[in-house]
């Protein structure tokens, strides 16, 4: 599991697109699994490889950060552009230059000689995955009608979770046993099979009603404010950064993202993140909620593994193992509280699953001492927050998807999913301060431990948005809404 990966409302996205049965069901789910399994394993893997990605390639503080989020800028950018262009000109077509792009940004990577390069190549697989994600969705959604578009859906969900779980540990046992640049590797013979299916047996899909032309400005000017305010949080963490000029290309990324936000309100119900879904409290709090949830939980998943591995002498392998319940029980406890959600309404759950991801990042203060041991520190930490995920995600999906009206189900689930991506890319630009300390055991404990604090009080945040703005909608209006 990573930052890069499957979002709460990415499922209702599939749930959304209009459906005409395909004569390869089969195929078609095995496409779109392989195909969104390139974003999901490519995501998570890195974060297990940047000890020795550090050792080779000596990036600097801001470097490692860059390794993560030059990747999630261009995800997270582009995304739901992505999604848009595949409803105008084809899904498959979209798909598959998405798989074509994404492989070869990823023998950039593997080859990459110097920082400079396999940057280059983590952006190219961002703007490849931006592509293939949402259109795998896409495929699904349109391949599959009724109970089989469920079931399809639950076993995209279910690999998904899969993959996010073991991930980590197969490029932890690469990097272990053969090197980091094999990572990059593992996507050739996975992204050439769903390419084949894609391209022998998928039919392609447009969506009808996509008339209006695309907001190629909303994109552009998306794509350069997150460029430019992640830069400058990013290169604060160097040593010796030039405070005033950082501030400065922060102010101008700013005022670009004011001019997104006027150019989307302008543009109504065609723009990439209608605002106008932003008119209900319910909306507005779990767009917080997502926000701020997911930027706690994407800075423990990159920063665990290496404080382990960087601190606590952890193998690769092992570090990526620390990570396992997360996954693992957001998978299993999602469907269980899903039912529970739908007789005792969503609010009540979201509430109570982030103040219990706050204390599960908060139990994170324990892990770092001399005597600390992975089963009596790390463990129940870790166990804690996959707890309170499990008990937010499902929830969390039913209220967005509750929260409008059924035309624009599609919609305020890109745009939540966009903002679970914000968040972490967000709080990765950030983790640079916490890389400047890698020199030091201690000083890298220290601030390990002030992340843990920052990202307890924004899950506590998180929960104190879903008590003061969500309201729980009749069950009349949940089931037809």
């Amino acid at each position: 599991m990573s930052t890069a990966t499957l979002s709460p409302c990415d499922l209702s996205l599939a749930l959304a697109t209009a459906s005409r049965p395909c004569r390869h069901p089969t195929a078609t789910l095995a496409a779109s699994i392989l195909g969104s399994g390139l974003a999901f394993i490519d995501g998570s893997v890195i974060n297990v490889a940047l000890p020795a990605l550090d050792r080779d390639l000596h990036p600097g503080p801001d470097g490692l950060a860059w390794l993560i989020n030059a990747y999630l800028l261009t995800l997270t950018a582009l995304t739901l552009l992505g999604g848009a262009m595949g409803d105008h000109y084809g899904r498959r077509r979209l798909f598959l230059a998405g798989i074509g792009l994404f492989l070869a940004a990823s023998l950039v990577c593997a080859a990459a000689p110097s920082l400079l390069v396999i940057l280059v190549g983590r952006a190219a697989q961002g703007i490849g995955a931006a592509l293939l994600l949402p259109n795998s969705l896409a495929l699904l959604g349109a391949g599959f009608d009724d109970e089989a578009k469920g079931q399809a859906i639950g076993t995209w969900a279910g690999v998904g979770a899969l993959a996010g779980a073991i991930g980590p540990l197969i490029g932890g046992w690469l990097v272990d046993a053969v090197g980091w640049r094999t990572i990059f590797l593992l996507n050739l013979p996975v992204g050439a099979a769903a390419a084949w299916l894609a391209w022998r047996f998928v039919p392609e899909s447009r969506d009808s009603r996509a008339g209006a032309r695309l907001d190629w400005p909303g994109a552009l000017l998306g794509a350069l404010s997150l460029g430019l305010c992640t830069f400058a949080l990013t290169a604060a963490a160097k040593p010796g950064a030039d405070g005033a000029a950082l501030f400065g290309v922060g102010a101008v990324g700013f005022g670009l993202l004011v001019a997104f936000a006027w150019q989307e309100f302008k543009r109504g119900e065609n723009a990439l993140m209608p605002l106008f879904l932003m008119r209900t409290s319910t909306f507005v709090g779990v767009t917080l909620l997502t926000l701020l949830l997911y930027a706690a939980l994407g800075g423990l998943i990159v920063l665990l593994p290496f404080v382990l591995i960087a601190a606590e002498g952890y193998s690769a392998i092992e570090a990526g193992a620390a990570m396992l319940p997360v996954p693992i029980l957001i998978g299993l406890g999602s469907r269980l509280v899903g039912r529970i959600a739908t007789r005792t309404g969503s609010r009540l759950p979201m509430g109570l699953g982030a103040l219990i991801v706050a204390v599960g990042l908060a139990l994170y203060l324990r892990v770092g001492f001399a005597d600390a041991s992975y089963w009596r520190e790390v463990l129940p930490a870790t166990l804690v927050v996959a707890l309170g995920m499990a008990i937010c995600v499902a929830p969390l999906t039913t209220t967005v998807m509750s929260a409008v009206n059924a035309d624009h189900v599609g919609v305020a689930s890109g745009f939540n999913s966009a903002v679970a991506r914000l968040g972490g890319l967000i709080a990765t630009a950030l983790l640079g301060f916490v890389f400047a300390e890698q020199g030091s055991r201690a000083a890298l404990v220290a601030s390990a431990h002030v992340a843990a604090l920052i990202g307890a009080g924004l899950a506590a945040l998180a929960g104190a948005c879903v008590f003061l703005l969500v309201r729980d909608a009749p069950s009349k209006e949940t089931a037809h809404g």
